[in-house]
């Protein structure tokens, strides 16, 4: 039975959050950027004041040379728990992908108390602040953009980036000032573009791997393992 916006205890919580190393790209905790977002986060801390309700930064080292790139913290999942896909349904398949093609190592828990770690991979969401209805609109995925931009060149060693759905690409491509015409969002397909500082990486596009996705078999546990297998081999 999966437990969407299970609550670990103060000390494991406390364990979790230590996780989330610090950087000069991370929203702070009280990140007014968007005022939308930040009215509907407070919303949450009278009825959950166990909840993490604030910016859900990256997960892993900046060392990495695997960048996930997701959408937005859902409201029981990373806006509750504190770490990216955790929480909800898309990391009970994305953290076991990942361990599976070396990405991770340690187990893994709904609620994030667990001594999961990432191996050269880090995860990272578009939005770093859960939006109402899982909708971040256009202005705010502007405003964030500073924040990815600043963690992409703090990865020196970044060489494949791991897109899951659309939006997470559509910004991905603006972000590196290319048009979309040009790189269409595909599943599966790879683009090879570069970075501001002129870095070729490798952009997979991958369905996200949502539980609305899984469970109508847009996007299967087998084309999911297919794109981390590719992630993997160009990383070999």
């Amino acid at each position: 039975m999966t437990v969407s916006g299970l609550v670990p205890s103060s000390s494991r919580r406390a364990r979790l959050w230590a996780q989330m190393l610090p950087c000069a790209a991370d929203a702070p905790s009280d990140c007014g950027l968007c005022p939308r977002l930040k009215a509907f986060r407070n919303a949450q801390k009278a009825p959950h004041p166990d909840w993490h309700n604030a910016p859900i930064n990256g997960f892993g080292g900046l060392e990495a040379r695997l960048l996930v790139l997701g959408l937005a913290p859902g409201l029981r999942g990373a806006n509750c728990t504190g770490r990216v896909f955790t929480g909800d349904g898309a990391g009970e398949l994305l953290y076991p992908v990942l361990q599976q093609r070396g990405f991770a190592k340690g187990g893994f828990g709904h609620g994030g108390a667990d001594d999961l770690r990432l191996i050269d991979c880090r995860i990272v969401n578009v939005l770093r602040c859960v939006p109402p209805q899982n909708k971040p609109i256009g202005v705010e995925i502007r405003q964030c953009r500073s924040f990815l931009m600043h963690e992409i060149t703090l990865m020196r060693e970044l060489r494949v980036i791991v897109c899951l759905g659309g939006v997470a690409h559509r910004s991905l491509i603006t972000l590196l000032g290319q048009r979309q015409s040009v790189y269409p969002f595909v599943h599966g397909v790879h683009y090879t573009l570069s970075t501001p500082e002129g870095r070729a990486i490798t952009l997979i596009d991958s369905y996200h791997c949502s539980r609305y996705n899984t469970q109508t078999r847009r996007l299967t546990p087998e084309m999911f393992q297919d794109v981390f297998r590719a992630a993997a081999a160009l990383l070999a």
